[in-house]
């Protein structure tokens, strides 16, 4: 019998650089959005229900478009990103709208969340053997944190550039994770808006925001949250509380974060144009038969 895993998936974000809501965005052959794809990979990989993170404001569209099918193939609960939900004494700046980050969107889901747990993007394609990885990594009794890591080659657009979590692995364990906010289709990154490229081998493992913990990391975010704002107090128009940070200080106090690696293409739509190739993609994945049942 199966151990029972939560999907929380992260839908809070609407596509700037995409210009829409592109978690809604259809791309399979029969209108399917790529979290259709998502929540059936996952399960079929052992998970039993899904908890999206969503911003009130799209509750609507996103139930309408997305809520009313997943709901008939898997427990579905929703639970609402919001900035003002902060820790008691700080005080929001009037400008800043936007939410705090990946984990405080991870954060948002722990009155859902009572089992081991996977984390992904709403608008990403992960493939069926991440799944698959991530559900036997988190339903261990001796797995704290984990991620599923994809080759940097496989996860790249031709339409601009995207950022990605580069990770340095030592036999099987995630020792440093390093955001680069601007590479390019042929693996080269910029620190200084394109005055100079610098190369990354093919393989280089990245972070896809696959992420797993059992449900005793949400006190140790709650923590880390008030951390955040100590340390950001003249920085809150922008500042961020993300997953990765919170890995990161796991690691510096002694937890060993597990990673899988996959050879799985991702695909997703950063850019407006990405659209076709990943429709064509996700064509192809239907055409092999992978979905046949879906």
């Amino acid at each position: 019998m199966n151990k029972s895993a939560t999907l929380v998936v992260m839908a809070a974000g609407m596509g700037s650089r995409f210009q829409g809501l592109k978690q809604i965005e259809p791309v399979g052959p029969n209108g399917e959005i790529l979290l259709d794809f998502s929540v059936f990979d996952a399960k079929r990989a052992g998970f039993d229900k899904v908890v999206f993170v969503i911003k009130k404001e799209i509750e609507k569209d996103f139930k309408e478009v997305i809520g009313k099918r997943i709901e008939k193939m898997i427990d579905v609960d929703y639970v609402y990103q919001d900035v003002n939900d902060v820790p008691k004494g700080v005080q929001i700046p009037a400008e800043r709208s936007k939410p705090w980050g990946t984990a405080h969107a991870v954060l948002t889901a722990k009155k859902a969340v009572n089992t081991p747990f996977a984390v992904i993007n709403a608008d990403d394609y992960y493939g069926i053997s991440a799944y698959k990885k991530i559900y036997d990594c988190i339903t261990k009794d001796e797995t704290e944190i984990c991620m599923v890591g994809f080759k940097l080659c496989n996860t790249l657009t031709e339409n601009g550039t995207v950022s990605r979590g580069a990770c340095v692995v030592e036999n099987g364990a995630l020792k440093t994770i390093t955001e680069l906010t601007k590479i390019n289709g042929d693996c080269e990154y910029t620190e200084d808006d394109g005055a100079t490229w610098n190369k990354l081998p093919e393989d280089t493992i990245v972070s896809m925001n696959m992420w797993g913990f059992k449900p005793s990391i949400f006190n140790e975010m709650e923590e880390g949250l008030v951390r955040f704002f100590n340390d950001n107090k003249d920085n809150l128009l922008k500042a961020e509380y993300f997953l990765p940070s919170v890995v990161d200080y796991k690691i510096k106090n002694g937890t060993k974060v597990d990673v899988m690696t996959t050879d799985d293409r991702w695909y997703g739509m950063t850019y407006k144009e990405d659209k076709k190739s990943v429709s064509d993609a996700i064509a192809a994945l239907v055409n092999n038969g992978m979905y046949e049942r879906m």
